[in-house]
């Protein structure tokens, strides 16, 4: 077909990428021997009956083409599948060539991931049967002592640990070309993500960084490359290598040119136009996609997604399983088409493959229209469940939850084998979904390396809570609304109401759930706890008063009771005021919290086994927030009061009944803010501090006196691999740099830092070519960074300039930061070789044992996520704008409107079934989104709706009153 329609090569390589539900496809290319029996790529351009001139007997293999320099940035698990395939077949063919312990710790993930946990008896006969190198039987040995310490991994965590090893290889990813150098010594070029690599043998000697080539070309056989003017370079400015042909060796120069543009450009170049007389020198360009456009393509959620479940690719045959498949697990399709040929493994890898081509086969929906038959939440097939040993929560696709969908002829094989791994898992839990009295149900996970948009769980995906007693009839709503007070000032006091309940149950969180925890083991010195209880304790038993106070007034003033009288009930000044002056004899517990903070995290320095407590309490679904944000809610709370009383105060007419008592009442708690405020700003600084140094790892001394926090938030900065996403962390003495980390505790690893004392900042678009371009210059060195926007380019540069004013002020420099990790004094124009080492092989291996598992969605992962900032100043705007009620959500394309219990705090809504829930099912992280009112388009005919929009993710909610829709 594709020969007869002239189709050009990228027809043809779209069409294999689709047969494979592959989104990541540019990663990959189509090789062949051409009629010289050398192997060539596929140009995309050209037809395909001009390449393959005699197509039935030329096999075509689909093979990775690109390697990127870290595979955290491959988006899609299918697309980490191939790539373990690719270095398996490698090391089969002996072209990823490493020492004996690396080799025998890749086929240890190898065979952990077909055939799962060690048996020895099974492993031996595995490897007699599955041949990965050759002379493989002098490593059986040291393969089974690796395999042992794999228990419990999942395929799609040893393919993960795999690639990690992989990567760090000299040889990953090479392709040797034979040449000479200009003395007649026979050498080996290849190329990579980095520039062109010169070897002798399997030893690189020399490597030319993309940053350091002028321009490269070739003459007959002589292939050049042109390097920039360096005056500490010894090197010639033209360097000359000879290649066996012509053919060689432009075939060598095209992939140059395309490895170049794929990983340095932003997007596809241009096509150059035609000559009118006569051309000269080839015409061949990169077509397709940059890394740069797959990356963003993927994140955007422009794709369609599609499930890919990764199993153990040959356990049946291996372990001999007798019994029947269940219904659930449909049958591996067989091969389409045998004239198909795929450079991967064996028939079990090629069956893995082919069976995620069926996303749209194995999908069985219902459309919900309000009206389930279905029970109740926790039995639906979205909650927890078992699958090849980990337990997993299901998460439909986004388009599908939009529709409100409940899925109950779903195959279970449908489910991400890896989304819920609970230990040892080198994954990101970022949306929590939780069923309450059901089974236990544990975070939903992500893999470090994908976008939030990725079909598995993500700061995006909506929560699913499609438990049909959850949705409200218009009638019902109606009714109830006519039904009940319309005043503001009944909103207002609503609100404190709403607040309170939630207020209470994040005491809760300290004086039950904690304590609980704390009194069954043996971790905290008896001086902490009573330091803590004795002054949480008394706030919980006045709060729950307080609280119980607020909900009868409201009752009095609806009219639930004593209906004759509630006109004297209409207010709720009185109740603050005397609550509020009552509060004031618990000032002294108040003084206390600071001292708290400030021991519970001496003790967790000090103790390892009460800091291993606290993380592990931190994982359940009760503390929806990190510990010490729980210790600062008493001092917020106060905040808050005051905000909601001067906006009574502003409501009321002077003249008015409930007036006097309301401003009172201002008087008084302005008066406790005012004497608290000092302390509460030094206690959200070292809370802020605390909480990024769990977030970070390769740094000793992150919480010093004097060190403030001001922004955090992803950037792009400029090296010789091109840009690359970092985390950058603002104080008033220093910058911090970071990358994603690889390990199970997704923390983010520390690359460098610059003193800000006597540091310079100028935009630089200009110089370097690249939108938004910062140039930080710093006593030592200078590093180039990189906005995604403009705005967020001023924020920064104004946060920076301001820090780098109060360290101007300050004594001098900051003292010595780093733990392990030496500070990247690199310039972008610097070459990077990473050379193998065994111990960061060793290292690599451990470190799932090492690392415990860490909650991925802090406000720091979402950033990194969203490729956005926050400062101090928003965290505390943030906290000034805690609100907790009952709203109405609809999903942009389904008709119903479920109700839903909505606290929002820290950048994110938590979403219960009722106030009374004990922790969320679900959560939304918000930083990126949009606020908006739906337009006459979107046929929302209601009254106070807003929507919340992030790229293709679009959600309404609906609140009960004009008030509380502007709060």
């Amino acid at each position: 077909f594709f020969l007869q329609q002239r189709a050009p090569g990228k027809v043809l390589h779209d069409a294999v990428c689709n047969h494979l539900n592959l989104v990541e496809g540019d990663y990959f290319g189509l090789e062949f021997p051409d009629h010289k029996k050398m192997m060539v790529w596929l140009d995309l351009l050209k037809p395909v009956m001009k390449q393959i001139r005699r197509p039935k007997h030329v096999v075509v293999k689909f093979v990775v083409k690109f390697f990127p320099p870290d595979h955290a940035q491959l988006q899609e698990e299918l697309t980490r599948y191939l790539f373990a395939l690719q270095v398996k077949q490698d090391l089969a063919q002996g072209r990823l060539t490493c020492n004996d312990t690396s080799t025998a710790l890749l086929i240890s993930h190898i065979v952990q991931s077909e055939i799962g946990d060690f048996d020895e008896n099974i492993d031996r006969e595995h490897l007699a049967k599955n041949k990965y190198i050759p002379q493989q039987e002098a490593l059986e040995d040291k393969i089974m002592e690796f395999h042992r310490n794999h228990m419990g991994q999942t395929p799609a965590e040893s393919d993960f640990q795999l690639l990690e090893i992989a990567r760090r290889l000299e040889m990953y990813g090479i392709r040797l070309h034979p040449a000479k150098d200009r003395e007649g010594t026979k050498i080996n070029l290849a190329v990579a993500n980095t520039g062109i690599l010169v070897f002798q043998g399997h030893t690189k000697i020399n490597a030319f960084n993309w940053a350091k080539v002028r321009k490269l070309s070739f003459k007959r056989k002589r292939f050049l490359i042109k390097l920039r003017p360096d005056v500490n370079s010894s090197f010639q400015d033209t360097l000359e290598f000879l290649m066996a042909s012509r053919d060689f060796c432009k075939s060598f120069w095209k992939i140059c040119v395309e490895h170049h543009a794929f990983f340095r450009l932003f997007e596809e170049p241009k096509p150059k136009p035609k000559p009118v007389l006569f051309s000269r020198g080839s015409s061949f360009r990169f077509s397709g996609r940059t890394q740069k456009q797959v990356l963003d393509y993927v994140k955007e959620g422009g794709h369609k997604k599609v499930q890919f479940e990764r199993k153990h690719s040959k356990i049946r045959s291996i372990r001999s399983l007798t019994t029947q498949p269940s219904e659930q697990h449909t049958e591996v399709p067989k091969q389409v088409s045998d004239s198909s040929s795929f450079a991967y493994g064996d028939d079990n890898d090629a069956a893995a493959v082919q069976s995620c081509r069926q996303g749209k086969e194995l999908k069985a929906s219902t459309e919900d229209n309000g009206q389930h038959k279905s029970p109740s939440l926790k039995k639906s097939p979205k909650e927890g469940r078992k699958v090849d040993g980990a337990v997993v929560s299901a998460v439909e696709e986004e388009e599908e939850a939009s529709k409100d969908r409940i899925q109950q002829n779903r195959p279970q094989s449908q489910q991400p084998s890896t989304a819920g791994s609970l230990t040892g898992s080198p994954h990101l839990s970022e949306l929590s979904i939780n069923s309450q009295g059901g089974p236990s149900v544990v975070n939903m996970s992500l893999s470090p390396n994908l976008s939030p948009d990725a079909k598995q769980s993500s700061p995006l995906i909506s929560p699913l809570l499609n438990d049909p007693s959850c949705i409200r009839t218009e009638e019902e709503e109606e009714v109830r609304r006519k039904r009940f007070p319309t005043e503001k000032a009944y909103f207002i006091a609503k609100e404190v109401a709403t607040t309170e309940r939630t207020y209470l149950k994040d005491l809760e969180v300290i004086t039950s759930w904690f304590q609980s925890a704390v009194s069954k083991e043996d971790c905290m010195p008896e001086t902490l706890k009573n330091l803590i209880f004795s002054n949480f304790e008394p706030l919980h038993k006045f709060h729950t008063g307080f609280l119980k106070e607020i909900e009868q007034r409201l009752a009095l003033w609806e009219g639930r009771s004593n209906a004759h009288i509630k006109g004297d009930y209409q207010r709720i000044g009185d109740v603050m005021l005397k609550n509020i002056q009552s509060m004031k004899q618990l000032t002294i517990h108040l003084w206390k919290h600071n001292e708290i903070l400030m021991e519970l995290e001496n003790g967790i320095k000090n103790s390892r086994k009460l800091e291993t407590f606290c993380r592990d309490f931190e994982l359940q679904k009760v503390c929806y927030l990190p510990l010490n944000t729980f210790l600062l809610r008493p001092l917020h709370r106060l905040m808050h009061y005051k905000q909601i009383m001067e906006r009574l105060c502003k409501h009321y007419p002077p003249a008015h009944v409930d007036f006097r008592d309301s401003r009172a009442a201002l008087a008084e708690i302005s008066e406790m803010v005012a004497q608290l405020h000092g302390n509460m700003i030094k206690m959200e600084n070292f809370q802020k501090l605390h909480e990024l140094k769990k977030d970070l790892i390769g740094i000793d001394n992150l919480v010093i006196p004097g060190r403030e926090f001001i922004r955090l938030g992803s950037l792009s900065k400029l090296s010789g691999k091109g840009l690359q996403q970092r985390m950058f962390f603002l104080f008033n003495d220093i910058l911090l740099y970071t990358s994603r980390g690889l390990t199970a505790s997704n923390q983010f690893k520390v690359h460098g830092h610059l003193p800000l004392y006597g540091m310079t900042i100028e935009e630089s678009e200009e110089e370097w070519g690249v939108p938004h371009c910062l140039t930080l210059r710093g006593q030592q060195q200078s590093i180039i960074v990189a906005a995604s926007t403009r705005s967020e380019m001023d924020k920064w540069t104004e946060d920076i300039q301001m820090a780098i004013d109060l360290a101007e002020k300050s004594s001098g420099p900051a003292p010595e930061l780093l733990a392990s990790s030496p500070p990247d004094n690199k310039s972008p124009d610097e070459t990077t070789v990473d050379q193998e080492s065994e111990d960061d092989l060793s290292a690599s291996r451990t470190s799932l044992e090492r690392q415990s598992p860490h909650r991925g969605n802090t406000t720091v992962h979402v950033c990194w996520h969203r490729n956005t900032s926050v400062s101090m100043i928003d965290f505390s705007i943030a906290v000034e704008n805690q609100l907790s009620g009952n709203l109405l959500r609809k999903f942009k394309n389904s008709n119903g409107w479920q109700k839903l219990w909505v606290v929002f705090t820290n950048f994110c809504m938590f979403f219960y079934k009722s106030h009374q829930d004990n922790h969320p099912l679900a959560s939304l992280p918000l930083l990126g989104y949009s606020l908006t009112i739906p337009s006459e388009s979107e046929n929302i005919h209601k009254d106070y709706v807003f929507k919340l929009h992030f790229k293709s993710h679009v959600y309404y909610f609906r609140a009960e009153s004009e008030y509380t829709f502007e709060r």
